[in-house]
Formats: C-alpha cells, structure tokens, sequence
C-alpha cells in the first residue's frame, strides 16, 4: 500500500475493528463466481495480517493462495496463518508493492480487500493483472469510497490548515484514489470481462471512547501517524484536535456512535 508517504501499519490497531473491515471481503467472496481451475491459484493484494485472507481458504480449501503486502509489520502477523490448510491446500504470504506487482505465472482469481486506493494509478494495472488470469478468471476487489464522509473530510481540512500544512500538506490519499463505480465499469467491460460493479453503506456501530477516531488510526490517519512520529508533542496536539472534530460529525448514542461507511465492489470475469 502506497500514498503521498507510506504509512506504517499498525496490525493490533488495524485488528480492534476486525469484524467491521472483514465483512465487506466476505460480502465481496459471495458474488465470485466458480473459478476456472481446481484447485485454484489465489493472489489476495494488500493482504494486511491476513486475517481475511483465511476467507479464501474457507471457500476454495484446496487452492494455493498467496497474500501480498508491502508492510513488513503486517506480513509479521501473517505468520500464524500460513502453511497447510485444513482442505489440503496451501496458504503463504509474500512481499510485494502493488504500485509495481507484476504477476508471473497464472492465476485462477486475483483478490484486493482495501488496499487499491492506496495504489496511485491502479486502473492502468488491470490490463496486466486480467493477462495474468486462467481463461474464465476473475479480478474482485472493493475499495471505501466515502472521501467525501466528515470521517476523510474533516482530515483533509486540518490538515490543510496553516498549522499543519507544512507538516503534512499532500501526504493524504487525493480525491481520485478511488474512482466512480461506472469508470470501474467500463474500464473492466472495455477490457473483454463481464463485470458486476456495487456499492454498500455499512452502518457500522462502533462501541468505546471516540470510537471513530480509533478507528481512523487504523487506517485513514496512518499517514499523519507516520508522518509525525519523530514529533510526539505535534503527534498528540493533531490527534486531539481531530477527536473534538470527529466527536461533533459522529455523536455517541445511548446504543454506541454510528459510522456510516460506503464500498464500492468489482467482480470481472475473463472470457472462457
């Protein structure tokens, strides 16, 4: 995962929201089609500590599968996952930088649970990823697609102001790191697949203190988190004032603090 920076990943907080973030990859899982090949070759990009990759030994239990990150602190976690499945086939886990990952060798389905707005010009890297694919293949992938939420927009806005522009000016994802649903589409259906596009809206129910802000440092303000770790003191004054910011756009109620949430989903099928 690549931006203006890249960020380090924190695993264990990335995790504190895990049944949030998973739900989308298995609502994604749901509407793959039978693949080419059994059993299957599986790339997951952007596979973080692995945790939803163990999805795919769940639905194909004899496929190889392979993640791919770019973290080193999230392919550490991936350690207790790897080896032997259960079904008989293999899980494993690889470095990669999906700004340049280029297949070798040939793929049943190619898989991106959240990672692909972090990817600066990854439409351009479907046309090799699809070559990469069996006859009959399929690329899936779902992205969050709410740059616009108080969640990304209130970020954006601090960090914009003249207090921290010097700091972190640029450093956060741009407006066109996720595309509209039809440009998925068509760049996909222009490529020879048959392709189904979605979008959902989680109504995620967050539990705790400031909730949305733990969940922002999971992903959204890990880039500010990296960007000012050498400056706790610049760190901690940030923090604090997106929190007030967040505690106004997302109030708590009595049954927790909602964060409504949106994904937008692919699945493309290569011609048999």
């Amino acid at each position: 995962m690549t931006a203006g920076t890249t960020p380090t990943w924190d695993p264990s907080q990335y995790l504190r929201h895990a049944e949030h973030r998973a739900r989308p990859f298995a609502d994604l899982l749901a509407r793959v089609p039978a693949l080419p090949h059994e059993p299957a070759r599986i790339a997951d990009l952007g596979c973080g500590p692995g945790n939803v990759t163990v999805q795919l030994a769940e639905r194909w239990p004899d496929a190889h599968i392979t993640g791919y990150d770019n973290s080193p602190e999230m392919l550490a976690r991936t350690k207790e996952y790897a080896g032997a499945t259960a079904g008989g086939g293999l899980l494993d886990f690889a470095h990669a930088d999906l700004t340049d990952w280029a297949p070798t060798q040939t793929y049943d389905l190619i898989v991106s649970n959240a990672a692909l707005q972090w990817v600066p010009g990854h439409l351009d890297a479907f046309s090799g990823w699809l070559d990469a694919l069996a006859p009959g293949g399929v690329l899936a992938f779902q992205v969050p697609n709410n740059l616009d939420a108080p969640l990304h927009a209130l970020l954006r806005e601090l960090a914009g102001t003249a207090r921290w522009k010097e700091h972190l000016g640029g450093l956060l994802r741009p407006d066109d790191s996720v595309h509209d649903p039809l440009v998925y589409l068509d760049r996909l259906a222009r490529l020879g697949c048959a392709v189904d596009v979605w979008e959902t809206t989680y109504m995620q129910q967050l539990t705790g203190e400031d909730p949305v802000l733990d969940w922002a440092k999971g992903t959204a303000l890990r880039p500010v988190l990296t960007a000012l770790a050498d400056e706790p003191e610049a760190r901690d004054a940030f923090v604090a004032e997106y929190r007030e910011l967040l505690r106004d756009a997302y109030p708590a109620e009595p049954y927790g603090t909602v964060l409504p949430f949106r994904r937008l989903f692919a699945v493309a099928r290569t011609a048999r």
